[in-house]
């Protein structure tokens, strides 16, 4: 019984994990840090490389059950799929929710993420050292790396496979990054609508499925969700390395071009609704009470958060 409440509790911890992950603006990585779990994930993740997973592969081989096992637990693999069962349930959840919210209300669901993103950008600013050359250059390429980037990525690239497979690299791979949202990143990358549409299909697709009506919904929706997945495996495993590297040796340069990414962020929401208010006919002027209100909200929630984290003892 009382392993059975431990899996329940990480279970339950992955759902926080990604219901923030889900939500632009709202680290998965600092809710793992606030719920205790991220300098055990950050080694369970660590601990996967290539001959590991050869060897749980191996399992599949008669006689290569007992090293497989063993490689399993080395790499914490319990714990790793209990995590992420939890993290998958909440941000299918959260993705469909926010589809049905921008179908029925983008105004405040864009001012909202505004808002997120916005806290977040201030939360992380008090960290920023700019007082050399090099860590100046870096926040001035994160800040025009996201500003060029954002609202108009999907215009310009729509959603092919290869740039969804290069979303969900990045997306996954921020998830063990505190402070840094991997949603975010969908946003600058023109990916996040797009996708929140396709979890949000695939879900409609499987309830047809349980009454009968055919799998047409799952079928249309299986290669962008494989090429995200197949994504945020490699970016888990290559790209979060890389960062957390650069972390190590660069620090303040690293942090400084990562939250200066946040801050050139911002445009997406404002480009978003922009384009929304022109295919409407509403006017910024009618519109900007929803967007600032729910921006407020936004930005409350993330500041509340920050605080209970900083409160906390990890």
């Amino acid at each position: 019984m009382a392993d059975l409440r431990e899996w329940a509790t990480i279970y339950l911890k992955g759902v926080a994990m990604g219901s923030a992950d889900a939500v632009p603006g709202v680290s998965g990585g600092t809710i793992a840090l606030i719920v205790g779990i991220y300098e055990r994930l950050i080694a369970a993740v660590t601990a996967v490389d290539p001959d590991r997973a050869r060897r749980v592969l191996g399992g599949l081989r008669p006689g290569g059950r007992a090293d497989a096992r063993a490689a399993f637990r080395e790499v914490d693999g319990a714990f790793l799929l209990v995590l992420g069962a939890g993290i998958g349930t909440a941000v299918v959840t959260v993705l469909s929710t926010v589809n049905r919210l921008l179908a029925t209300q983008p105004v405040a669901t864009y001012g909202f993420f505004f808002g997120l993103i916005a806290a977040s950008a201030a939360v992380l600013l008090g960290d920023v050292d700019l007082s050399t050359p090099r860590r100046k250059a870096a926040a001035v390429a994160g800040f025009a790396l996201a500003f060029l980037a954002s609202g108009v990525a999907a215009t310009a690239l729509g959603s092919p496979l290869p740039l969804v497979f290069v979303a969900g690299g990045l997306a996954v791979s921020a998830m063990v990054l505190p402070g840094i949202s991997g949603s975010l990143l969908l946003v600058v990358l023109g990916q996040y609508e797009y996708m929140s549409g396709v979890v949000s299909r695939l879900v409609d697709g499987l309830g047809a499925l349980a009454v009968g009506d055919g799998a047409d919904g799952i079928v249309e929706t299986l290669p962008p969700v494989a090429a995200f997945l197949l994504g945020g495996l490699g970016g888990l495993f290559t790209i979060a390395h890389a960062v957390r590297y650069a972390l190590s040796r660069a620090r303040a340069a690293t942090l400084a071009f990562l939250v200066s990414l946040i801050v050139g962020a911002l445009r997406a929401p404002l480009v978003e609704t922009t384009g929304i208010l022109a295919e409407s006919g509403e006017s910024w002027r009618a519109a900007a009470p929803r967007f600032a209100l729910a921006a407020l909200v936004g930005a409350v929630a993330v500041l509340g958060l920050d605080r209970y984290s900083a409160a906390t003892e990890y």
